[in-house]
């Protein structure tokens, strides 16, 4: 297995990167979708419906994919011999942590999805203006790990 891992690593690094970027995408455009459900769609209005269907697709299409490909090329990557030294790496940890806040952060998107598929959003358009920083600020600490390795 070991053998095999490595020499997939280029591919599994394209593979995880591509999924990365995808979910990204995806974590940044859904909460953007609801600020304009929430503020300009009234319940059982046809513009309600149609931001339904595009919140709909955007997770189950892309961003469950996505996920579920950055987490299964990531873990990959963690397995790969000599990629990662969990004695002396310490900037895998803080890295590792913001992708489990991004996860958080889309199921948590998920639960609000099926709040307006019902008619029931209680969550302002201002309060999702402001939850769309977390992948921001995450993707800011995940590319300062990967990259500088501060630690």
């Amino acid at each position: 297995m070991r053998e095999i891992l490595s020499a997939v690593y280029p591919w599994t690094k394209v593979l995880h990167i591509v999924s990365m970027v995808a979910w990204m995408a995806g974590l940044f455009y859904l909460p953007r979708l609801f600020v304009y459900h929430a503020e300009k769609a009234p319940p059982g209005t046809e513009i309600s419906e149609l931001f339904k269907v595009m919140e709909r697709r955007l997770l189950r299409a892309i961003m469950n994919p996505a996920m579920f490909g950055t987490w299964i090329f990531g873990g990959m990557l963690l397995l790969t011999p000599g990629i990662i030294d969990w004695r002396h790496d310490f900037w895998i940890y803080p890295k590792l942590s913001a992708v489990g806040l991004l996860t958080w952060f889309h199921h948590w998107l998920g639960r609000r999805r099926k709040d307006f598929k019902a008619d029931r959003n209680l969550v302002s358009g201002r309060r999702y203006r402001m939850m769309n920083e977390i992948p921001t600020l995450s993707l800011l600490l995940i590319v300062t790990m990967v990259v500088v390795r501060p630690f």
